[in-house]
């Protein structure tokens, strides 16, 4: 995708070979900031305070942190080190611990002298894989996009969080079909959630979208159900970081509540699913899946910019209020409409998944 005119991925090799470079999606929408990633800890404490972020970003980052390990110490010692720390940074988007097992298992074998070359082979190469899957969700998602028939003259579509090029490499997970749709000059508008309490949708997807030049208004959390039953919304799409093999899906906190006032408007309700954020060994959801609570002063302060110009952080609560962030939520299967995967739709059902992953299917 492009930011005012060159093409940027959100994770790449730097010119040296050795050092990463990825956009510091904290700063964003006011400041546009490419950091270096030089060692397995920096690559950790960017994915830990979420300078890279989104389940599929996540995974490639962490790919790349096993490589800078390998660079500076390609020891078995190192590689489990770097394993433990990466996997700790955070506890539940599934494609961390896939992309981690991933280049464990490539690397263990190898002799020491060969793990640095094989590890960033191997990143790069995730990173490859995940631009093709999310092109390929974008295809089977505007086919989905071209079957609606919308309520007015535009398709007005509503998402949740960030699930756009900023949260993968490349394209998007549930934006892919949004800017496929977009790109073939089908009229599509996107009601934007701001998402608290990091307001990734105000911050990160309008951002990408204004980029892009897809026509979109960013609105409160709490006005989506509203929205719907005005008949303002014809389908809704979103993220997942991890899905269950049953087709329960775990995405940023909210989801769960536009699932509801989808279901009960009679909207469709869609969610775009790479095959590393299935996790095929948890079957329920709501039990199984950690959720991972983070901290209060992400509730209780807000950044942004001044009359000045100058970006700044404020409290909004009143003082001594205790604060709780729970940064997930589960959405049952029962409330989705269908899974947009590299592979095709499919419904949110362990027969819906298998039938487009048949090898998953468990041994009798």
């Amino acid at each position: 995708m492009k930011v005012d005119g060159k093409p940027y991925r959100t994770i790449w090799l730097g010119a040296d070979g050795t050092t990463v470079q990825a956009i510091d999606q904290t700063l964003l929408p006011h400041k546009f900031v490419v950091r270096d990633l030089k060692t397995a800890e920096d690559a950790e404490r960017a994915i830990r305070t979420m300078i890279v972020r989104g389940a599929p970003l996540i995974g490639a980052a962490a790919a790349y942190g096993m490589a800078l390990a390998m660079a500076t110490d390609p020891s078995d010692a190192m590689l489990a080190k770097a394993h433990a720390a990466l996997l700790a940074s955070r506890p539940t988007a599934v494609n961390l611990r896939w992309a981690l097992d991933d280049l464990r298992a490539l690397l263990s074998p190898l002799p020491p002298a060969k793990r640095r070359e094989a590890a960033y082979k191997r990143a790069a190469e995730i990173c490859d894989e995940d631009v093709e899957i999310c092109r390929r969700i974008g295809e089977n998602g505007l086919a989905e996009i071209r079957r609606l028939k919308p309520h007015g003259d535009r398709i007005n579509a509503l998402t949740h969080c960030n699930a756009g090029w900023l949260a993968t490499v490349d394209w998007g997970t549930a934006l892919a079909p949004i800017y496929q749709a977009h790109n073939a000059g089908m009229p599509i508008h996107v009601w934007v959630d701001e998402t608290r309490p990091r307001n990734q949708g105000a911050s990160l997807t309008a951002w990408e979208l204004g980029k892009h030049g897809v026509p979109h208004t960013v609105i409160a959390d709490n006005a989506g159900g509203h929205l719907m039953q005005h008949g303002r919304v014809d389908f809704c799409i979103v993220g997942t970081d991890r899905t269950t093999r049953r087709g329960d899906v775990c995405n940023k906190i909210g989801t769960y509540l536009k699932a509801l006032a989808a279901h009960d408007n009679g909207v469709p309700f869609y969610v775009g699913v790479p095959y590393p954020s299935i996790d095929w060994t948890i079957d329920d959801g709501h039990r199984e899946i950690p959720i991972e609570e983070r901290h209060a002063h992400e509730v209780s302060r807000m950044t942004g910019r001044s009359a000045t110009g100058e970006v700044v952080t404020v409290d909004i609560l009143p003082e001594g209020s205790p604060a709780a962030n729970p940064a997930f939520d589960v959405t049952p299967a029962r409330l989705v409409t269908g899974l947009i995967t590299e592979r095709g739709v499919c419904t949110a059902s362990e027969a819906g998944l298998l039938s487009l992953y048949p090898e998953q299917a468990r041994a009798a």
